[in-house]
């Protein structure tokens, strides 16, 4: 009876030694686990600041394209998103009679939006005037702004040929109101078509007669 309660008192002192190993390592891996976990919440999550670091910069640059959309002369104004943005043409023609904008892309062929004195006015009279052009190209500016295009090449151009060979008044303020609408002018340059060659006038052998 004695060796029996001896073997017995052996094997559940192993058990103990056993179940008390097994809690230290289970006590070892939960204080891992908690030191792992302090040390996440002290770090600052970069995925986060950096997103808000991101929203901050777009929140300033559309604060400082508001700044520069606030003109005079523009009621609506059309704010793109940061990176955005394409380039067109505006193709001006301005004689005594009309002004007439139009604006295209790159290539020429998709007209992107038109305007022309005859249509912001009532009197044919009015038509080349710079009010007028002004007004026509303040609402083709604003479609073009509206369908993406924030930079600008303008081609002036009067009606040459054996006509006269120098825009109308209405270039300048057309060229203004593009700069005014916040389109982004790269170059202006004249297209006006010049004869270089011996083409007959029109009017006959005794000139036109008044």
């Amino acid at each position: 009876m004695a060796e029996e309660s001896k073997e017995f008192n052996e094997a559940k002192q192993e058990k103990e030694k056993i179940v008390f190993k097994e809690r230290q390592e289970v006590k070892s891996l939960e204080q891992v686990k908690e030191e792992k976990e302090k040390n996440q919440e002290g770090k600052p999550d970069s995925k986060h600041e950096s997103k808000a670091e991101e929203e901050k910069q777009e929140s300033k640059e559309e604060k400082s394209r508001k700044k520069g959309f606030k003109q005079r002369g523009f009621k609506s104004r059309t704010v793109l998103p940061s990176g955005q943005g394409k380039v067109g043409i505006a193709h001006i023609y301005s004689s005594r009679n009309n002004t007439i904008i139009t604006i295209t892309d790159l290539t020429g062929a998709e007209i992107i939006a038109r305007g022309s004195g005859g249509m912001v006015v009532d009197a044919d009279r009015e038509e080349g005037s710079p009010f007028a052009a002004m007004r026509a190209t303040a609402k083709a500016a604003e479609i073009a702004l509206r369908k993406g295009i924030t930079r600008i090449r303008v081609k002036i151009r009067a009606p040459g040929g054996h006509n006269e060979k120098t825009p109308g008044p209405g270039a300048q303020a057309a060229v203004r109101a593009l700069a005014r609408s916040g389109l982004r002018i790269e170059r202006i340059e004249d297209v006006t078509p010049v004869p270089t060659d011996t083409t007959k006038r029109p009017g006959g052998r005794r000139g036109r007669r008044v």
